[in-house]
Protein backbone atom coordinates (compact mmCIF):
# COMPACT_ATOMS: atom_id res chain seq x y z
CA UNK A 1 0.00 0.00 0.00
CA UNK A 2 2.79 2.06 0.49
CA UNK A 3 3.06 5.54 2.98
CA UNK A 4 -0.21 6.95 3.34
CA UNK A 5 -1.06 10.55 3.93
CA UNK A 6 -1.94 9.71 7.82
CA UNK A 7 1.09 7.97 8.25
CA UNK A 8 2.89 11.10 7.02
CA UNK A 9 0.99 13.79 9.06
CA UNK A 10 1.59 11.68 12.27
CA UNK A 11 5.49 11.70 11.20
CA UNK A 12 5.05 15.10 10.69
CA UNK A 13 3.86 15.78 14.04
CA UNK A 14 6.13 13.58 15.97
CA UNK A 15 9.27 15.33 14.01
CA UNK A 16 8.24 18.88 14.69
CA UNK A 17 7.01 18.14 18.71
CA UNK A 18 10.66 16.56 19.17
CA UNK A 19 12.25 19.49 19.60
CA UNK A 20 15.62 20.62 18.54
CA UNK A 21 16.68 23.17 15.93
CA UNK A 22 13.99 23.74 13.34
CA UNK A 23 16.63 22.96 10.63
CA UNK A 24 17.13 19.81 10.94
CA UNK A 25 13.49 18.77 11.96
CA UNK A 26 11.79 20.52 8.67
CA UNK A 27 14.75 18.65 7.10
CA UNK A 28 13.14 14.95 8.59
CA UNK A 29 10.24 15.89 7.00
CA UNK A 30 10.97 16.36 3.66
CA UNK A 31 12.66 13.76 3.52
CA UNK A 32 9.05 11.71 4.66
CA UNK A 33 7.61 14.45 2.16
CA UNK A 34 9.94 12.51 -0.64
CA UNK A 35 8.51 8.73 0.36
CA UNK A 36 4.52 10.17 0.45
CA UNK A 37 5.25 11.23 -3.29
CA UNK A 38 6.67 8.14 -4.11
CA UNK A 39 2.98 6.36 -2.96
CA UNK A 40 1.39 6.20 -6.49
CA UNK A 41 -2.01 5.93 -4.78
CA UNK A 42 -1.36 8.74 -2.31
CA UNK A 43 -0.88 10.82 -5.56
CA UNK A 44 -3.51 9.47 -7.57
CA UNK A 45 -6.26 9.91 -4.59
CA UNK A 46 -4.68 13.84 -4.55
CA UNK A 47 -4.41 14.89 -8.01
CA UNK A 48 -6.34 14.00 -11.27
CA UNK A 49 -6.39 15.88 -15.00
CA UNK A 50 -9.67 16.95 -13.78
CA UNK A 51 -8.40 18.82 -10.11
CA UNK A 52 -8.57 22.62 -10.65
CA UNK A 53 -5.82 24.76 -10.51
CA UNK A 54 -5.44 26.18 -7.11
CA UNK A 55 -4.70 25.16 -3.55
CA UNK A 56 -6.74 23.03 -1.11
CA UNK A 57 -5.98 21.80 2.89
CA UNK A 58 -5.13 18.16 3.22
CA UNK A 59 -4.31 18.30 6.79
CA UNK A 60 -4.40 20.88 9.39
CA UNK A 61 -2.68 19.99 12.97
CA UNK A 62 -4.41 21.85 15.27
CA UNK A 63 -1.60 21.56 18.57
CA UNK A 64 1.30 22.64 16.54
CA UNK A 65 -0.38 24.53 13.50
CA UNK A 66 0.88 22.84 10.27
CA UNK A 67 -0.66 22.09 7.34
CA UNK A 68 -0.22 19.67 4.40
CA UNK A 69 -1.56 21.96 1.11
CA UNK A 70 -1.99 20.30 -2.34
CA UNK A 71 -1.27 22.93 -4.98
CA UNK A 72 -2.23 22.63 -8.84
CA UNK A 73 -0.08 24.45 -10.63
CA UNK A 74 -0.68 26.59 -13.87
CA UNK A 75 2.04 26.57 -16.53
CA UNK A 76 3.84 29.85 -16.08
CA UNK A 77 2.93 30.89 -13.15
CA UNK A 78 5.85 32.73 -11.66
CA UNK A 79 5.86 34.07 -7.76
CA UNK A 80 7.85 36.47 -6.34
CA UNK A 81 10.51 36.18 -4.03
CA UNK A 82 9.31 35.97 -0.54
CA UNK A 83 10.00 34.51 3.28
CA UNK A 84 7.83 32.85 5.36
CA UNK A 85 9.03 34.93 8.50
CA UNK A 86 8.86 32.89 11.78
CA UNK A 87 7.78 30.23 10.03
CA UNK A 88 9.32 27.59 7.51
CA UNK A 89 7.98 25.54 4.56
CA UNK A 90 8.59 22.96 2.53
CA UNK A 91 7.58 22.02 -0.70
CA UNK A 92 7.62 18.65 -2.90
CA UNK A 93 6.23 17.84 -6.36
CA UNK A 94 4.22 15.06 -7.12
CA UNK A 95 4.49 15.78 -10.89
CA UNK A 96 6.17 17.90 -13.14
CA UNK A 97 8.96 20.28 -11.48
CA UNK A 98 9.06 23.85 -9.07
CA UNK A 99 12.00 25.83 -10.36
CA UNK A 100 13.31 27.51 -7.09
CA UNK A 101 15.38 30.65 -7.21
CA UNK A 102 17.41 31.41 -3.89
CA UNK A 103 17.79 35.10 -2.60
CA UNK A 104 19.50 36.54 0.15
CA UNK A 105 18.95 40.57 1.18
CA UNK A 106 22.21 41.95 1.04
CA UNK A 107 20.80 45.62 2.98
CA UNK A 108 19.98 45.89 5.65
CA UNK A 109 15.63 45.47 6.98
CA UNK A 110 15.36 49.02 8.61
CA UNK A 111 15.94 50.01 4.80
CA UNK A 112 12.40 51.39 2.72
CA UNK A 113 13.38 49.58 -0.63
CA UNK A 114 14.76 45.50 -0.16
CA UNK A 115 17.89 44.73 -1.98
CA UNK A 116 17.99 40.93 -2.76
CA UNK A 117 20.93 38.75 -4.35
CA UNK A 118 20.28 35.94 -6.40
CA UNK A 119 22.06 32.85 -4.73
CA UNK A 120 20.66 30.21 -7.23
CA UNK A 121 18.02 28.90 -9.13
CA UNK A 122 17.29 25.25 -9.38
CA UNK A 123 14.24 22.52 -9.87
CA UNK A 124 12.62 20.18 -7.46
CA UNK A 125 11.41 17.18 -10.00
CA UNK A 126 8.88 14.31 -8.75
CA UNK A 127 9.56 13.11 -5.74
CA UNK A 128 11.96 15.66 -4.52
CA UNK A 129 11.38 18.28 -2.02
CA UNK A 130 13.17 21.46 -0.46
CA UNK A 131 12.45 22.60 3.07
CA UNK A 132 13.17 26.35 3.94
CA UNK A 133 13.51 27.47 7.19
CA UNK A 134 12.26 30.83 8.87
CA UNK A 135 13.65 33.98 7.13
CA UNK A 136 14.61 32.20 4.05
CA UNK A 137 13.38 33.98 0.94
CA UNK A 138 13.16 32.35 -2.21
CA UNK A 139 10.67 32.37 -5.36
CA UNK A 140 8.63 29.38 -7.25
CA UNK A 141 8.46 28.91 -11.08
CA UNK A 142 5.77 26.29 -12.85
CA UNK A 143 6.50 26.31 -16.44
CA UNK A 144 4.56 23.29 -16.69
CA UNK A 145 1.23 22.68 -15.27
CA UNK A 146 2.63 20.76 -11.68
CA UNK A 147 1.21 19.13 -8.75
CA UNK A 148 2.73 20.72 -5.61
CA UNK A 149 2.49 19.56 -1.48
CA UNK A 150 3.65 22.20 0.43
CA UNK A 151 3.55 22.17 4.34
CA UNK A 152 4.13 25.22 6.19
CA UNK A 153 4.52 25.52 9.62
CA UNK A 154 1.36 28.00 10.34
CA UNK A 155 -1.34 29.84 8.02
CA UNK A 156 1.14 32.53 6.14
CA UNK A 157 -0.84 34.75 5.50
CA UNK A 158 -1.57 35.84 9.37
CA UNK A 159 2.25 36.62 10.22
CA UNK A 160 4.80 39.51 9.46
CA UNK A 161 6.93 38.09 6.16
CA UNK A 162 9.12 39.33 3.73
CA UNK A 163 6.94 39.81 0.37
CA UNK A 164 9.02 41.28 -2.64
CA UNK A 165 7.29 44.57 -3.85
CA UNK A 166 8.51 44.77 -7.78
CA UNK A 167 8.57 48.53 -8.06
CA UNK A 168 10.27 49.52 -4.36
CA UNK A 169 12.50 46.26 -3.94
CA UNK A 170 15.26 44.71 -6.67
CA UNK A 171 17.20 42.06 -7.26
CA UNK A 172 21.14 41.84 -8.43
CA UNK A 173 23.03 38.88 -9.82
CA UNK A 174 25.81 37.27 -7.27
CA UNK A 175 29.52 38.57 -8.08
Amino acid sequence: MGYSLEAFCKDTHDTIAAGGPIEIRIEKVAEKLSELLKNQDFVNATFDATTPFGKRALYYDPKLDFYVLAHVQEAGKRGTPHSHGDSWAIYGNASAFTRMTEFSRVNPETDDAAVLEKLSTYDIGVGETKAYGPGQIHSTEHPENAWVIRIVGTKLEEIPRFQFRKFRDKIVEAA
